[in-house]
C-alpha cells in the first residue's frame, strides 16, 4: 500500500501524481480506471476519444474530502492507467472511414454498389471486434487480480467488454444505465457494435445479464420501444417525460428511487452516459437532448442502491466530449471522483 504519511489532502493536485493527484500505482490501487479512446461510430458530435486525458488533468482541481464516505474510500487508493496510443490511433483512423460512410449513407446511396464503402464498413465492423476483444482482455486481466474496474470511455459501445468480463467474474448481475437513449438499435447505420447498439449487444451476448434498467431515456425509436415492450420485464426503462410527470404531480424522487431499485437484483453495474443529465452539465457530448439529472440527483440514486445491500461490481463513465472550454470535463472528473468513492466503500 502505498506510504501517504507526506501526503497532504488538502493541498493542491500533485501534478506528476495520477489522477486527482493521488500518489498511488497500480499495484497499490484498489480501484483502477481503464480509458478507453474509442469513438468510430458516433453519429453526431465527436470528441469522446480524449475525454479521458482531459479528465485526468480537470481531476487535479477536485477537493478529494468527500462528505459522503466517512472512511474516505480514495484511501484505498484509484489508479488511472496510460491511454493506449494503438486504441487511440485506430479509432482515430476509423473514425474518418466512418465519417465518409455515414455521409455517403445519409444521401441514400446504395452502399452495395460501391466498393470502397463496402471495405470500410467491413474495417469498422472489425475495428470494434478488436476493440471489444481488447477492453475485456483488460478489465479481465484487472478482475482477476481483485481490483474493482472502472471504464471511461470514449463513447457508449466501449462498455461492452467490461460486461462481458464482469459476467464470467461474478455470474448475473442487472445493469443500471443513466442514458438519454436507449441504446437498442441493431446493428446502426449497418455498424454492428454501434454506441447505439451497446445494450442490444449486450443482452444479444452476455447471458449474465439478467435486468436492463434504464434510467432517464428521452430519445427512442419504434424498433427500441417495442424491444422493451416484449422483453419480458428483462429491460424497464423509466422515461425522462413519466418522471418528470411524476414529480410535477407531487412524487418524491426518493419514492421513484425506491421503486427504481426494487426492479434491481443483487448485483448492479452501472453505465453512466453522461447524456443522461441536463445538458449544462454536458454541453459538447455527442448526442444531446433536451431534458435530463442534475448530478446529484444520479448520485443519490447510486448511493441508495448502495446502501440498499446491493453490490456495485463495476461502472462506466462515457460520452463525455471535449469542447472549448474544460467544463465537460470538470463535471466529468467529479462524476468520476463521486463515483469511485461509492464503489469501494460498496466493496
Amino acid at each position: 500500500m502505498a506510504d501517504l504519511s507526506q501526503f497532504d489532502p488538502n493541498s493542491v493536485g500533485n501534478p506528476y501524481h495520477n489522477i486527482f493527484g493521488l500518489p498511488f500505482t497500480e499495484e497499490d490501487a484498489r480501484l483502477v480506471i481503464l480509458p478507453v479512446p474509442w469513438e468510430v461510430t458516433v453519429s453526431y458530435g465527436a470528441g469522446t476519444s480524449r475525454a479521458a486525458e482531459h479528465i485526468c488533468k480537470a481531476s487535479k482541481q477536485v477537493d478529494i474530502f468527500d462528505g459522503d464516505n466517512k472512511e474516505q474510500g480514495w484511501k484505498q487508493g484509484f489508479y488511472i492507467r496510460d491511454v493506449d496510443k494503438r486504441i487511440l490511433m485506430k479509432s482515430d483512423y476509423l473514425r474518418k472511414e466512418a465519417e465518409l460512410y455515414i455521409n455517403f449513407i445519409s444521401k441514400g446511396e446504395d452502399v452495395e454498389k460501391n466498393k470502397f464503402m463496402c471495405k470500410s464498413l467491413k474495417e469498422i465492423n472489425e475495428g470494434s471486434v478488436f476493440m471489444n476483444e481488447w477492453v475485456y482482455e483488460q478489465s479481465k486481466a484487472l478482475l482477476d487480480k481483485d481490483k474493482l474496474v472502472c471504464l471511461l470511455g470514449g463513447d457508449h459501445s466501449t462498455s461492452l467488454g467490461f460486461m462481458r468480463s464482469l459476467g464470467e467474474k461474478h455470474g448475473q448481475f442487472g445493469v443500471l444505465q443513466i442514458d438519454a437513449h436507449c441504446d437498442l438499435r441493431k446493428c446502426y447505420e449497418n455498424f454492428t457494435y454501434s454506441h447505439a447498439s451497446v445494450m442490444y449487444n449486450a443482452l444479444e451476448e452476455i447471458p449474465a445479464i439478467t435486468k436492463l434498467l434504464q434510467v432517464g431515456v428521452r430519445d427512442y425509436c419504434a424498433e427500441e420501444w417495442d424491444r422493451v415492450c416484449n422483453s419480458n420485464y428483462r429491460v424497464v426503462t423509466y422515461l425522462d417525460k413519466a418522471i418528470k410527470e411524476r414529480q410535477y404531480e407531487g412524487e418524491k424522487w426518493k419514492t421513484i428511487v425506491d421503486e427504481i431499485i426494487n426492479h434491481l437484483p443483487e448485483k448492479v453495474y452501472l453505465s453512466f452516459d453522461i447524456d443522461g443529465l441536463d445538458r449544462k452539465l454536458c454541453p459538447n457530448t455527442g448526442t444531446p437532448v433536451p431534458g435530463g439529472f442534475e448530478m446529484e440527483e444520479i448520485i443519490y440514486l447510486v448511493k441508495k442502491v448502495c446502501e440498499s445491500g446491493r453490490k456495485l461490481i463495476g461502472f462506466d463513465l462515457v460520452e463525455i466530449s471535449i469542447g472549448q472550454t474544460d467544463w465537460d470535463s470538470n463535471v466529468g472528473a467529479r462524476i468520476l471522483w463521486r463515483l469511485c468513492n461509492l464503489m469501494v466503500s460498496n466493496n
